[in-house]
This record gives C-alpha cells, structure tokens and sequence, in this order.
C-alpha cells in the first residue's frame, strides 16, 4: 500500500459468529442424503452490456451462465486451513511481504521517530467479532489436500468445472519447517477405503464408528456415530474462564436424535472455492457487462463498461424474474447491497468528475435520475429516453451532440456519464443545504479516573499527535479543536499567537454553551506548537483527577454548537457509563434476561434523549465516532445511537490496556481519519418502471420512504435496500438500479457521486437460480435479520434463517429438479454453499444463543453487520500479483488439525496462532526464540524478529494478512489444552458444533430432513 503509516503502534488490518441448538432434530428414519449439485451445462451469457448511447437497450439473452457456488458471507462462515510447504520445500523468494524491503521480516511497520510502542501481548479472549465465524485463515504445513488413496472428492468436482466456489482459510504452518518430507501421521488423517470412479455418489459409505462419541483429537478423523445412537446433552455454561476443552462432537438437539452416515469430506466445501475463483482474474480483467460477477472474497481488476464496479453495488438476483410470484416461488430475496464511498484498487480508473457548471448535471424531469449510459438518444440526438421512467426528455442545447449511422452520440468518448457506471458531479448551489467547507475535526476527550488509570488517556493524545504531525492524515486546510470533559467540560483556545493554550471550564453542564467566539476550531499547522505542547500536557494536568462519573450528553450538546454552522467530525473517546448530567442512564444490564425473550429490551436505547440528540447532529451535518473503553457495562445499545445515525462508527475496547489494546486503538483510529470521508450527505436509490424500493437496511436517519441522511460516510459503509414490485417486468428489456449520493468533500467540495447496474429480466426459475448471487444474498439476510432484534426474540430469528435456507432449496428441489430421487439433497450450483453461511449467521455473536454474552458485545456485533459491505463480509485473501504466497488452505474443524501443527486463524477482527502440543523445538526456537512451547508468553501481541528464514516467512504473512483488512487483527496466542484463548479459536471452527449449535454435518442433514417433509406435505 502506497499510504502505509509510519506511526507508534500502528499496525496493518474484514469475521465469525455462534448459535443455539435448533428446536428439531433429525429422525431415526433419516436416510444419509446424497449431495448432487446442479451440473447442468452453462450457455454462453452474461450480463447485459449498455446500449450504445442513441440506440434501443438490448434485449436480455436466451439462457444464463451458471452462477459458481458463491462462498459463505463472511458473516459467521468460516475459512478453510492452509498448508505450508517445509522450509525445504520453500523458497523464501516464494513469500514476499507487500511491505518495503527495509521492513521485510519485522513484524511491524517501521518506527517512526518519537516514544516507543507498547507491544506487550493481549490475553484477553473476550474478541470483538463482527461476525465470530465470518472467515478463519490458519497456518499449517504438512497437510496434504487428501489421503493418497483417497478419491478426488466428487462433490467438489463441480466447483471445479465453474471454478467460482468460495473458501473460507485457516493457514497450516509446519511444527517442523526443516523437513523436507511429510509426516506420515498427516498423511493418514482421513483414511478411506478406494472408491470406484463408476460408482454413484450416494452409494459412498464414509468410515463411522458404532461407538459412543469421543471429542476428536487432532490428527484424528472426524467419525460420525451411527444413526441410533442418542443424543448427549452439553453441561450449561459456568461463569467465569473455563478450562480448553475440544469441542465435541456434532449433535442436533433433542433426545435420542440418530446420526447421519455422512463423511464431512463430500459435503460442499468452501476451501477450495476462493482459490478458484481468483484464478480467473490473476490474469485478466473483470469487464462489468460482460462476465459473471467475481465472488466477493475475489481480488480482481475492474474495467467500468456502464456497469458500476461490484464494490459499489451488488445485487442478490443478476437475472430478475418479470413476476412478484415467480419471486415468490423462488423464496430469494430481491435486494441491493451499496458501498457508495468504497476504496477501488490502485490500478483501477480513478471516479470521472463531470463538471456542468451553474446548470447541473442532466436530469430526468420525471424520475429525477442522473443521465448514465443506458440512456437512448433520438430524433438526431434532440431527446432522450429515460431508462429508469422511459419519460423523453428534451436535450438541452448545450449538451445536444449528432448521432452517428449506428445511432451513438459523435462525442460518446468525451462523455464520462455516458461512458461509464460510476461517476461524480460537481453540484451547483442550489444542491446545497448550507456553504461547502472544508472538514472540521473535534476531538473530545474523557480525563475522569478511569482514562488516567487504564492508559488511554495518554495514549490517545500520543495518537492524536502523531496522526496530526507524523502523517498525511489530515486534509489541508481541514481545522481542529480539542475538547477534555469529566464532570465538567473543558475548551481550550488554540489560536497561534497564544504561548500555550487557554483552558476554559464550563462546570453547569445541565445549561452548557461554548464560551469561546474563536480559537476553539484552528489550522492544526498554523497552531502547532500550541497544539502539540497541549496533549503532551494533558496526562500530567490530570493525573490526580479523582472523577469517576464523565459526562456525555453535555459534550455532545456543546460540539453541536461549535460545528452547527458547516457541520463536521465529532470524535469521542469515552471510558464509562453515562450516569451524570444531560442524557445520563442508568446501569440496566441483567444477566437473568440473556437467552431469554425479553433479552431483546436491552438491544433498544433507554429513552429517546440521544436519538434526538443525533438527529440534531444530522441537521447541522455532523458526524460522531465513538471509541469506547469500559470495564464495566456502558450501554451501547443507548449512547451508540449517536454514531449509529450519523452515519459514523463504534469502537469498543472491553477492560482496555495500553500493552494489549494499544495498537489496535492506535491503527483503528488512524484509519478512521485516513479513510476516503464525506459529509452532510444525503442518498437515494431509484428503480426503474415496475419496481420501488420498499425498505432500507443500515446506520442512517430517515424522515420519508426514499431519503437516507447521512451526517459522514466513509468508505466501509454500506446499506442493503429491499426491492418490491409494482408491476409485471418486460422480460425483453433490462432492469436498472441507480443510487445517488450528495455528499460534501473533505475538501469542501460538494458533489454527487452515481452508481448505475443494469440486469436482465426473466420469466424461467432456472435462470434465476443461476444468476443467484450468494455473497450478496447472504449479506443481506444478516442485515435483515438483525434489524428485527429488537422486535422478536433472537430464537425466532434463528428460526426463520433456518426456514429461509430450506424455502429456497425446496423451491429449487421442486421446479428446477423434480425427477431427483427423495433421497437426494439437490444444490442448485449458486446456492451449494447456502446451508454452512446460514449456519454461520447462527453461529454470529449478534445473533447465537446462550447465557454467555454481554447485551454490549451483541449490539456492537449487530450494528456492525448492519454496516459491512460484502467484500469484508468474505473474508478473502488478495493475490497482490504473486507478491505474497500463502499456505493453502484447509476446512474449519478440530478433526483436520495436528497435534505437530502451528495453525494461523483469521476472521477479519483477530488473528489466532494456534500451537499443538507436539510443535517440534526447532520450529519453537526459530519463530518464539525459547525451546519449549511452555515457554511460550501467552501474552505476544507480535512475533519476536528472529533472523531466520521460518521467522522472516511467518512475519510476513502476518503482515500481509494485517494489511488486507480495515479493522486491526491482533495476535493471539493459543497453546493447545495451556491457554483459555484455545477456547475462542474453538469457537471459531464453525463447521464443529460450538456454541450452542449443530455442526455443518449435522445442520445439513436437518435441512435435508425439513426439505423431505416439504416433499411429503406437498405430495
């Protein structure tokens, strides 16, 4: 990355879930269901390109491109596990870091000059997963892909013909890197009998075991119990740290429940998915009209031909069906998923800014949509067809261009907003809600006791420093204003002529007000030695405060005030519960209610004083971030409105500590301010003829049914739209999306920035089925789901995910499969994977069961689903053109791992490096530096920098692996049966049973048994 950050404690940085037993189970008279994945030849289609401008739209082709097994969204699925080659086998040129060479082999980016960092290691298991299952990369070496005589697995075989399935990774790193064989005992992991290549799937009989259940070891391979052996209940959770145990094995809910004759290595398989999928786009560019849709996870190049680029929009259905009903049959859910701001590659196009000077960009007089490409020139170019309304519009003069012989306007290749999907408009004064300035940034900081006592304090202002002074962070001339608050609130004048700044002290803060007219907002160089000598001061100033109760509602009140005028950045760093002045609450928090109906009470606010309190902010165009530090509840269910609808973000360090937590702070706050950010923003989302938005997923305010306001947006939000029908579609013509977004600059300029999506139009399930974009479809369901948490208990919740993922696979059992045999669990291709991303989504710390999550740690989990974009939601791993190569990839289980293993698992929010018991000494000393695995400090937050080959490689992946995602991936380290953090790499292997939940097997088959009973019903 070209804009690394050279700053203490920044480290380089998409996630996971958990659940509760559903309330069925599997019959005694289940049948293990064969898995058939839908294997029909794919024609030769993809998506429609724009009409050349001047000329009618195309109409949609005959038949579809088989859409490949989209992979899990992130949002609870988990990753697959890598193997790494020994060092023997490895060249070291083969793993090179995107970090420069002077840096090569550290673990951290280069130190810039000022205080050292803290880089003591964190212990604390307590992780803050948007999604505890999204995606787990780990770290192993000698796995091989399969037993020697075992045959290629015949499930997977589809993947390969499409080679767009998805995976989610967990990396193997060899216990022994000086080897250059493989151990046997890895070898024989899952060992099969032979299987004859003519011999039909459902005739393949797994090895199992008549015997009681036992955990599985590492090394082991996962047996299944036979089909009457009844069901062993878990022990309820105790309170307080338990001892690593592994996880057990698989089990549906309910007495006496058999177990299905299934071999977990021919059910559909998310590992090898990603892989394949990028290989299609090493080489070449994705054309946005002209291909099927990457997977999410997928790093690609886009060429912008009309379509908008995948990572500003994404549709669930690229082939809609004409009919209300036959969406309905289908039971897929129709929706959009925007990112309006997101972050393009580097060698991708930069956003066209069209300037139209004092009259604005081309508008329908209709439907208000923006001219894109997939409007139609005629009458020699005097008029154009709308193709949102089909309203014909006269062609202002200045802008009227002639028509070629092929009905395209001469100046085609000088219009960018007839050119391409996504472009920017410079906007005229009459888009302004008040004048454009450029940003203002407020910083407001608690000093009460508890910030002095766990660090934050200085390391906040340490990090303020740098950020302001050590970095290109802060856009030129953007202004600054710095506020401390206790049980008071304390301004400060920082105008340059003063010798130091001018503390001033507002203590009634049931009445407060800014008592400064200037100084409190200035140029952070102009006023730099003011500033500077500031924050180094404030540590001291209040190392013997004794207030324990900060203030909040009165700081909010009072940065309303200075930036009413042209709106801002308002970011607090909070370290308690709200309990004094304006907006205090009360400590609600009751353990008695989790896993109950009435848990959900504690997911809304206390009252309505912040809600108000953020929509005043929205007026004036103001956007808060809060980054919260209790040790205790705070309620972010209530204080967390303020970010939630601004259009900001929430941050949540539980119990934080500078030589844990430190970094992570350091990089989340950097990146905040380094991220792509606009302001006083509104957006809006247009249909074309027949279909309307009817509802809006995300962290936005609404007063009306098509406006989002947005105080800030940045480049990793995103929103999901609902679409409904209001009339039959034209299946000769294209649907079309458009999304519009007004929004101020940084730099204070105001601007529209438009996404435009064409798609075909339907009238076969079939085709609908394969056009079924998975990423996207998975995303939404989540945001959709946690947007009912506070209206219906999570249990129903769960059960309506279960109940949408067998409607679909029913539907396409059904209409699209109907000779099958009963006793074969049919996948349409698209869709193979749908029943392991359901589970994960119950497996989500937003939305599993159980007693043993904090109402804090669930609402931050929700909030943030509501807010990530597909692309974090899969976890993938970017190729960077061969300048990293990773360890491959294996699935998420215990049974896959060894005891001679060193496992690196990554879900987007933390970075678990798990250690087996028999890790070889060699591979100990030259990555840890001590002898022993005993030896090992639990408390690594980074890799010792050994010099050594083993060390440099692993440091490297670490890094490269950090620099993929937007939220900071903090080490942890998990010694096989030592540490208590094993217990959150276990529950992160989500195709166990954990958390409450059935595994990926036995999840499976329960569909299957649902599906029959379906079957049954209907007959």
């Amino acid at each position: 990355s070209p804009t690394q950050p050279n700053f203490p404690g920044w480290r380089p940085g998409p996630n996971a879930q958990q659940v509760r037993p559903l309330p069925h189970g599997v019959p005694s008279n289940a049948r293990p269901p064969t898995f058939i994945p839908d294997q029909r030849p794919p024609p030769n289609v993809g998506f429609p390109r724009p009409p050349p401008t001047g000329t009618r739209p195309m109409s949609p082709r005959q038949g579809q491109m088989i859409m490949p097994s989209s992979q899990p969204v992130q949002i609870n699925s988990t990753t697959g596990v890598a193997g790494m080659k020994p060092p023997s086998q490895v060249n070291s040129g083969q793993i090179q870091t995107t970090i420069p060479p002077s840096s090569l082999g550290t673990s951290q980016y280069p130190r810039p000059q000022g205080p050292p960092i803290a880089t003591r290691p964190q212990q604390e298991s307590d992780v803050n997963n948007i999604v505890s299952q999204m995606s787990n990369i780990g770290i192993h070496q000698n796995l091989p892909s399969q037993h020697p005589n075992q045959h290629p697995n015949q499930f997977d075989q589809s993947a390969k013909l499409n080679k767009q399935t998805r995976s989610k990774r967990v990396h193997h790193l060899s216990s022994d890197l000086n080897s250059s064989t493989y151990n046997s005992s890895s070898q024989n992991i899952y060992p099969q009998p032979p299987i004859n290549e003519a011999q039909p799937v459902q005739q393949q009989q797994p090895i199992f075991s008549p015997m009681v259940p036992q955990p599985p070891q590492p090394g082991q391979h996962n047996v299944q119990p036979m089909l009457n052996q009844p069901q062993y209940m878990q022990p309820p959770p105790v309170p307080g740290p338990q001892p690593p145990q592994p996880p057990s094995m698989a089990r549906p809910a309910g007495p006496n429940v058999p177990r299905s004759k299934i071999d977990p290595n021919q059910i559909p398989s998310p590992v090898a998915v990603q892989e394949q999928d990028q290989e299609l786009y090493d080489e070449k560019p994705y054309m946005t009209c002209t291909k099927t849709i990457p997977l999410a996870s997928t790093d690609f190049k886009a060429v912008d031909e009309g379509n908008s680029n995948p990572r500003f929009m994404r549709l669930t259905l690229y082939s809609i069906p004409n009919t209300e009903d036959l969406l309905q049959t289908s039971h897929l859910p129709l929706g959009v998923i925007l990112q309006p701001m997101a972050k393009l590659r580097n060698d991708e196009s930069p956003i066209e800014l069209v300037d139209f000077q004092e009259n604005g960009p081309i508008r329908c007089l209709r439907c208000k949509a923006y001219i894109n490409p997939f409007v139609i020139f005629v009458e020699g170019g005097q008029k154009y067809i709308c193709n949102m309304c089909l309203f014909s519009n006269e062609v202002p003069p200045e802008y009227f261009c002639h028509l070629d012989m092929n009905g395209r306007r001469a100046d085609i290749d000088q219009r960018p907003e007839l050119k391409y999907g996504t472009v920017e408009f410079t906007a005229p004064e009459e888009y302004w809600a008040r004048p454009p300035a450029p940003l203002s940034y407020v910083f407001a900081i608690d000093v009460s006791w508890n910030s002095i006592k766990s660090g934050m304090l200085a390391k906040c202002v340490e990090t303020i420093r740098y950020i302001l002074y050590n970095s290109e962070s802060i856009p030129t001339e953007c202004k600054v204003g710095i506020v401390t608050f206790d049980k008071d609130v304390h301004f400060y004048n920082l105008q340059s002529q003063l010798e130091q700044a001018q503390m001033l002290v507002v203590s009634d803060v049931n009445d407060v007000f800014v008592p400064l007219n200037s100084g409190l907002l200035v140029d952070p160089i102009e006023s730099r030695t003011v500033i500077e000598a500031l924050l180094e001061s404030l540590p001291m100033m209040f190392a013997e405060n004794k207030v324990i109760e900060p203030v909040l509602g009165a700081v909010v009140e009072a940065a309303h005030m200075a930036l009413n005028s042209n709106g801002g950045k308002l970011i607090i760093f909070q370290t308690s519960l709200p309990t004094f002045g304006p907006g205090s609450i009360k400590h609600r928090e009751d353990p008695k209610l989790y896993n109950t109906d009435k848990e959900r009470s504690l997911f809304g606010p206390q009252d309505s004083y912040y809600k108000n309190l953020a929509i005043n902010c929205v007026d004036s165009g103001i956007c808060i971030d809060l980054f919260l530090f209790p040790n205790t509840y705070t309620d972010i269910a209530t204080i967390g409105l303020l970010s939630c609808l601004t259009g900001g973000e929430t941050y949540y360090y539980p119990n934080f500590e500078v030589q844990r937590d430190g970094e992570k702070f350091a990089f989340e706050l950097h990146q905040n301010i380094t991220r792509e950010f606009g302001y006083n923003a509104l957006m809006r989302i247009r249909c074309s003829n027949g279909l309307r938005v009817e509802e809006h997923f995300g962290n936005f305010n609404m007063r009306n049914t098509t406006d989002i306001e947005l105080a800030g947006i940045d480049s990793d939000k995103a929103f999901g739209a609902l679409l409904k029908y209001d009339s039959k579609l034209d299946e000769k013509t294209e649907a079309y999306v458009q999304c519009a977004l007004l929004y101020t600059t940084s730099t204070g300029q105001r601007r529209v920035r438009t996404h435009n999506l064409s798609v075909t139009v339907t009238t076969l399930l079939g085709n609908v089925f394969r056009h079924a974009e998975m990423d996207t479809t998975v995303n939404f369901l989540a945001k959709q789901a946690v947007s009912n948490t506070i209206t219906k208990p999570l249990r129903d919740i769960r059960d309506q995910i279960t109940d949408k993922c067998v409607k679909i696979l029913m539907s396409y059992r059904r209409h699209c499969a109907s000779s099958s045999s009963p006793g074969q669990l049919i996948l349409p291709e698209a869709f193979k994977l749908f029943p392991l991303y359901a589970l994960t989504m119950l497996k989500s710390k937003a939305l599993r069961g159980g007693a043993n999550l904090t109402s804090d740690a669930r609402v931050h989990c929700m909030r943030l689903i509501k807010s990530i974009g597909v692309t974090e939601s899969i976890v993938g791993i970017a190729n960077e053109h061969g300048k990293v190569k990773l360890p491959p990839l294996i699935r998420v289980s215990y049974a896959r791992l060894e005891n001679e293993g060193a496992y690196l698992l990554e879900n987007g929010q933390i970075l678990i490096f798990w250690l087996g018991r028999q890790l070889s000494s060699e591979f100990i000393r030259n990555v840890f530096g001590v002898d022993t695995i005993e030896q090992i400090d639990p408390k690594l937050s980074s890799l010792p920098e050994l010099k050594n080959n083993t060390s440099i490689q692993i440091r490297s992946i670490i890094n490269y692996l950090q620099l993929q995602r937007s939220k900071y991936l903090r080490l942890t380290i998990a010694r096989m049966q030592i540490d208590a953090t094993e217990i959150e790499f276990h529950n992160l292997l989500v195709e166990d049973e954990n958390n409450g939940a059935m595994s990926y097997v036995d999840y499976l088959c329960f569909i299957h048994k649902q599906i029959q009973m379906e079957v049954n019903m209907s007959d």
